[in-house]
């Protein structure tokens, strides 16, 4: 019979197992896109591709969720850290920006005019609604 301190050693050491695949299966996804980027000299970030692969692989089935779990539920928790290398890493990328960057200006500007569009005409038919039942 296992002692109950010995349960939850094995236990603990089953999660860190578990957590080291996660973060191993994570980061492959991680160097394999940096590479494909170098070696085809995409102009994107790898750590971009490696998202949209990660996408990829999780919109398809071919990864599950739950096998990625232990590893990105501590990475979620911090995420505002993260994006410190994402923010240095697109500045490695301004020469590019300066040369297309007007390129990004269009879809921005649309998308904040659907966003506002959008919000102001929720806001108005909130705004209608709450007058009428107040009326009535």
């Amino acid at each position: 019979m296992i002692r109950p301190k010995t349960r939850r050693l094995l236990l603990l050491r089953d999660k860190y197992f578990i957590f080291l695949g996660q973060t191993f299966c994570l980061w492959v996804i991680y160097y394999l896109s940096t590479w494909v980027v170098k070696s085809f000299h995409i102009p994107l970030p790898g750590g971009v591709l490696g998202m949209i692969i990660l996408f990829v692989l999780l919109s398809a089935g071919i990864i599950k969720e739950e096998w990625l779990t232990a590893a990105t539920t501590p990475l979620l928790k911090h995420l505002a850290f993260f994006f410190i290398p994402i923010a240095v890493e697109l500045m490695q990328w301004g020469d590019l920006f300066q040369r297309i960057g007007y390129l990004l200006f269009l879809p921005l500007v649309v998308s904040l005019l659907v966003a506002l569009v959008t919000t102001g005409g929720i806001v108005q038919l909130l705004i209608t609604s709450r007058c009428k039942d107040e009326m009535n």
